[in-house]
């Protein structure tokens, strides 16, 4: 597992009168879970997938949209090698619009499919400043009319709880692949039955970072 972030030991010898600290619980390196029905970005037929746990407002989230995710879609997903999944997990620090942005994305996908999907991702993450401040109501219905969504039709799949209840399920099938933060990403080789078991790459990592868990299994 690669992840953004962590501590060093301090160096020096441990006073044995002094009591030591239990060891932190290792975070797990490898994870399982499904594509599900969720969206995909590039060819459901890829060798490689990429299983994006992710919360529309976290900050590290947004990075990772506008640092790596589009050298990822240029020399991966584009060429056909990789496709990614994109499944919702927001925090609660970061509610309630994290949740509300999840559904809003996933109300857009029921009218135009996987490509209005990403489209309405992309100008989330583009417009949010994150944190759980990023956007509201009225910039979310913006957003849909921008992006030509029948308004109406959109504003009534805000309040279906089917709509919520797929975040749910993204939330508790990321925590019991091993995500516990985002963004947290899955890759392992592409599946008949949709479900991967792959390495776990934690946080805004650099696109480095993917190329050395990515390219071994192209390989």
């Amino acid at each position: 597992m690669l992840e953004n972030g962590g501590g060093a030991l301090a160096q020096g010898t441990v006073n044995k009168q002094q009591p030591v600290a239990a060891a932190q619980p290792q975070r797990p390196t490898e994870g399982v879970a499904s594509v599900d029905d969720d969206p995909v970005l590039g060819d459901k037929n890829a060798p490689i997938t990429i299983i994006e746990f992710s919360d529309y407002e976290c900050p590290f989230c947004k990075r990772h949209f506008d640092q790596t995710f589009p050298q990822l879609v240029k020399e991966y997903v584009d060429k056909g090698k990789v496709k990614i999944v994109y499944r919702d997990f927001p925090l609660s620090f970061h509610d309630p619009m994290a949740t509300k942005e999840a559904v809003a994305a996933n109300c857009a996908k029921e009218q135009g499919g996987d490509k209005k999907y990403f489209e309405f991702h992309d100008e989330i993450f583009k417009r949010t400043i994150s944190n759980g401040n990023g956007l509201n109501d009225d910039k979310i219905q913006t957003i849909a009319k921008d992006l030509g969504l029948d308004t109406s039709k959109f504003t009534s799949c805000l309040s279906n709880k089917a709509m919520e209840d797929e975040v749910k399920k993204d939330i508790a099938d990321g925590t019991a692949a091993g995500a516990s933060g985002t963004p947290t990403f899955l890759i392992g080789k592409t599946t008949s039955n949709g479900e991967i078991n792959g390495d776990l790459v934690v946080g805004a990592q650099p696109f480095a970072a993917f190329q050395a868990v990515i390219d071994p299994l192209l390989q």
